[in-house]
């Protein structure tokens, strides 16, 4: 088979990868399950979609269609080839905004489509949690809906047309078409005219019509995903007299790729929603009288009515990102139900508002009914979006697991069933997250199950098979929105009877004779415990690792990552993460990846240092280690921790690489060069010898290098206090000397010190060791640790709260808010942990003080400047740049925009090695280098990061400053 794998790949325009590394990333999506895959191929044209059916065929193995991978039932794991058409069926074709139409390949994420739509008044309604990595492909397959089903539904009803390529390679457009359409399409003998016959013949046969509607789920549920649409396709026209017109798209969305591959989608579009959006955030005592207020709301009509539970608010707590997200929450609810309401003034907003608190109260439910607008607004959904990732924060191997948390009732019967279903989970000891689709009927409900153990795995199918049981009861779906997939096809017989179940197989039969695309799933789906991730009972053996993993291991760490797959996001989204997927938009340089392939080396691997895989280590190539991950992520997987992890245990393996030390002893080469700075500096600028040194030691030839001042700080200090009387100054801060601002920095450090003088501040500088930030970058964490360690006993006693210490590089000086709490000896935990509290960025130092009315306006210019600011990606994750705008913005006439980029592409020593450069510059090419070359020359840089500066010089030849730098420039009478 491999040969025949080399020749198809030669073959396709695209890609196809056959090797165990990308076998490995693909062979799980966002669910339980994992199975390896034959081949991944990533499609260029339709040509190579043709190909790759042809092979199917001929080699009786499958095609398993994948956009985004954040299916939760399994649906794109497989044993066939993974077709990820993510990378290059990207593309929006054509709007109608006449007739309200899009034409997009199945590639193009959802939230990009809409931000293509806005300038035209339009957007594509149907969203999910995932909408700024889901992909419309996926959305078709799945039938996806989201929080604003009650008024847009799924995305079948708004599912006009596709083109696909069938089973036997041909191609077809399913439309809609009218009787005389439908009878000329099942003319002829193609496939296409096959099916058309088919169906034709299966549902106009009146028992089967009864059958259909007798064992389907109700039609008053809205949302419907079990097995294929065959009720909805009843209920057109030749079947059903006065239907709408016959379009097998209903059939298709839903279908989960198991029909046909679609390679152009048409899609209806609807003007843009009232501007005018309050959420209206109700806090209950239960979930029971959560439920029964929903129908309160929903008299109303909301545009939203989603659940939250206490058990995900107190997931929020200790999430970096979301914990700023909860400030709307009062005490400690047991759900609060958000609900949205859409008008055109927001006068009628609270109107509403009005009415719908006071009928709630008189039949006392809710006790807190806040009702937020503008931005707090995208706070709480983005609180709300994270809820399934945020599950995954749950340390050690209990997880709240996607078993049954997709089912549909109708929403009358949801209190009821609720109860119910929490009775069934109490029988068994377990209990349930409980969050989302209130307005539908639908909460996604997750049992907390350890699947590594044989009890667990036997609860996952012994639960399913309850919940099933209940479900019918109520008459209601399976699958509301996530699909069957594997974890619920295996009951879709129960669910709608055996008779329906053979009209399902005879479906897939006539799409798919020879069983080509997507096998297993929705009929003839094997046992739904069957290929999990885990396999019940495996052991694997106690980790040492430099690292404190709190109440976890390091396997358990990387297991945190569900697969959501919010590392997926593209620049257009915002943030930091992930900086090398959206430069390269390969599944490989995902957090996730990284995160999938160290869970299957650390659990299957035979060798004693589990480490020990250079798999490993090429897939953690491209991480930056910028943090993003750690308050992005709603998981918390901190892969900048995992990656320093992995390459401390590779290193003991295979030896620390040349390049590696050089730059992780940067102190110790700039304090050497710092006697003669001239002499070092030529070598680092010198045409012959740096571009010598450059090839000698790994670096970019094109890219500049950091060059030595002509003093260090802690000299210049030396002198300073020498020579200047202080002692006017009465309030005293400790300046922590870090080697960048010691050697490279240190006209900013002299500004940092005289501008703190100014403001009336005594700075101190105390002896301490090097912060170990590059030993960190680098994996060198044995040596980083010592380093810690030295720093907690030197510092710990001469900082506290009344004397902190400020730093001025944010990669530098939070360490000790970070790393330091990990890796430091036990016994000296505590006094790490009041060290971090009382260590502030300069910007967070100066802010403080500007909020006690330490520092005056009076202090600085009132001249007018505007100042673009970059933030540090550390600085980002520990939510600390908004001390970086307040200073900014503290001169009067000063006002600061942030410049929406994620990572600057340089983090550390990653954009100066030859390897990576490229990326580095492809990175800084995303948003920041454009929107620094777009800014006028009287306009500010701001960028705190000595690399980020450095990366904007390089790449659009403009200074950035750091922002103490502005501040100083601003002083009146300095």
């Amino acid at each position: 088979m491999k040969e025949k794998l080399q020749q198809l790949a030669i073959e396709l325009e695209g890609e196809l990868f056959y090797d165990d590394t990308m076998r490995i990333l693909y062979a799980t999506d966002a669910s339980a399950y994992r199975e390896m895959p034959l081949a991944v191929a990533m499609p260029k044209s339709k040509a190579d979609i043709k190909k790759l059916v042809a092979f199917a065929k001929a080699e009786h193995t499958s095609l398993i269609p994948r956009t985004a991978g954040t299916s939760l039932a399994g649906q794109v794991v497989g044993e066939g080839i993974v077709v990820d058409v993510s990378k290059y069926f990207n593309q929006i074709l054509q709007l109608n905004t006449d007739e309200g139409w899009v034409s997009v390949q199945p590639g193009v994420i959802r939230d990009e489509l809409n931000l293509y739509l806005k300038p035209h008044g339009l957007f594509f309604g149907p969203e999910t949690s995932t909408a700024n990595r889901a992909m419309i492909g996926g959305m078709v397959g799945n039938n996806s809906c989201g929080s604003n089903s009650v008024v847009y539904g799924s995305t079948r009803e708004h599912l006009l047309e596709v083109h696909a390529i069938l089973s036997d390679g041909s191609e077809a457009v399913f439309k809609a078409m009218d009787l005389e359409a439908f009878h000329q399409k099942c003319e002829g003998d193609t496939l296409e005219s096959s099916i058309y016959k088919s169906t034709r013949k299966l549902l106009s046969q009146y028992e089967n019509q009864e059958s259909i509607r007798k064992d389907f789920p109700k039609r008053s549920i809205e949302r419907r995903n079990t097995g294929y649409a065959i009720d909805l396709l009843l209920e057109q026209a030749p079947f059903t007299a006065g239907g709408e017109d016959f379009n097998f798209c209903t059939l298709l969305a839903g279908s989960e790729g198991t029909l046909a591959f679609l390679v152009e989608i048409r899609l209806n579009v609807v003007p843009l929603p009232p501007k005018e959006a309050g959420l209206l955030c109700v806090h209950f005592h239960s979930i029971d009288e959560a439920l029964r207020a929903n129908l309160i709301a929903l008299k109303y009509a909301p545009s939203a009515s989603e659940l939250i539970d206490h058990y995900i608010l107190e997931c929020t707590k200790d999430n970096i990102e979301q914990s700023q997200n909860r400030f709307f929450v009062l005490g400690d609810p047991g759900a609060i139900l958000v609900i949205e309401y859409a008008r055109t003034t927001r006068a009628e907003v609270m109107e509403i508002a009005q009415h719908v608190e006071t009928e709630m109260r008189g039949h006392g439910l809710g006790y807190h009914f806040p009702l937020l607008f503008g931005d707090d607004t995208k706070k709480i959904w983005t609180l709300r979006k994270a809820g399934l990732g945020l599950l995954s924060n749950l340390p050690g191997d209990e997880k709240a697991v996607a078993v049954i948390e997709d089912t549909a009732v109708d929403v009358q019967d949801l209190p009821a069933y609720i109860r119910e279903f929490n009775e069934i989970l109490k029988k068994y000891g377990l209990y349930s997250v409980h969050y989302a689709h209130a307005g539908s009927g639908e909460i996604h409900l997750r049992p907390i199950i350890n699947l590594k153990t044989e009890e667990g795995n036997r609860l996952f199918r012994q639960i399913a098979e309850e919940i099933a049981i209940l479900v019918k009861k109520y008459k209601g779906s399976l699958s509301g929105e996530h699909g069957d997939g594997r974890l619920r096809g295996e009951f879709i017989p129960f669910m709608v009877g055996e008779k329906n179940y053979e009209l399902l197989k005879e479906i897939k039969r006539s799409w798919d004779p020879s069983n080509i695309f997507n096998p297993h799933k929705i009929v003839d789906t094997p046992p739904m415990n069957k290929m999990l991730r885990y396999t019940p009972g495996q052991k694997t053996p106690p980790f040492q690792t430099i690292f404190r993993y709190e109440n976890q291991d390091v396997l358990q760490h990387a297991e945190q990552c569900n697969g959501s797959g919010d590392c997926r996001k593209t620049q257009l989204s915002g943030g930091t993460m992930c900086p090398s997927f959206m430069a390269t938009r390969n599944e490989k340089d995902t957090t996730r990846a990284r995160a999938n392939i160290l869970r299957e080396f650390l659990t299957h691997s035979t060798k004693l240092n589990r480490f020990d895989h250079q798999e490993i280590k090429e897939v953690m190539d491209l991480c930056l280690s910028c943090k993003g991950c750690k308050s992005e992520c709603p998981s918390n997987v901190d892969m900048a921790k995992l990656k320093a992890e992995f390459l401390q245990h590779y290193y003991d393996a295979n030896g620390v690489p040349f390049r590696s030390q050089l730059i992780a002893r940067f102190t110790a080469s700039a304090s050497l060069g710092a006697l003669v700075p001239g002499l070092y500096n030529y070598a680092m600028t010198g045409a012959g010898i740096s571009q010598f040194i450059k090839k000698l030691s790994g670096f970019a030839i094109q890219r500049s290098m950091p060059t030595l001042y002509s003093t260090t700080l802690r000299r210049w200090y030396k002198k300073h206090v020498a020579s200047k009387a202080l002692t006017d100054l009465n309030r005293t801060v400790y300046l922590f000397c870090d080697e960048f601002t010691n050697y490279t920095d240190v006209e900013l450090g002299i500004r940092t010190i005289l501008l703190l003088e100014q403001l009336g501040y005594k700075v101190l500088l105390t002896e301490h060791d090097e912060s170990g930030r590059t030993w960190l970058s680098k994996g060198l964490l044995r040596k980083a640790k010592k380093i810690a360690n030295k720093n907690v006993d030197l510092l710990s006693s001469v900082i506290t709260a009344t004397t902190p210490m400020i730093g001025i590089e944010p990669s530098a000086i939070l360490t000790f808010r970070d790393e330091y709490l990990d890796l430091v000896d036990q016994e000296k935990l505590d006094d790490a942990k009041l060290l971090s509290q009382n260590t502030f960025l300069v910007e967070e130092f100066l802010a403080r003080e500007m909020d006690r009315g330490n520092i005056n306006k009076e202090m600085f210019t009132s001249s007018e400047r505007t100042i673009k600011l970059h933030g540090h990606c550390q600085q980002k994750a520990w939510n600390a740049l908004k001390s970086s705008i307040q200073v900014l913005s503290f001169p009067k006439n000063y006002k600061v925009q942030v410049i929406p980029s994620g990572c600057c592409g340089m983090a550390g020593s990653f954009g100066y090695e030859k390897e990576h450069y490229a990326i580095s510059m492809q990175i800084g090419e995303l948003v920041l280098f454009p929107s620094v070359r777009e800014q006028a020359d009287d306009i500010i840089i701001a960028a705190p990061g000595t690399s980020c500066r450095h990366q904007i010089k390089d790449g659009t030849s403009r200074k950035a400053l750091h922002p103490v730098e502005i501040l100083y420039e601003a002083l009146v009478g300095k």
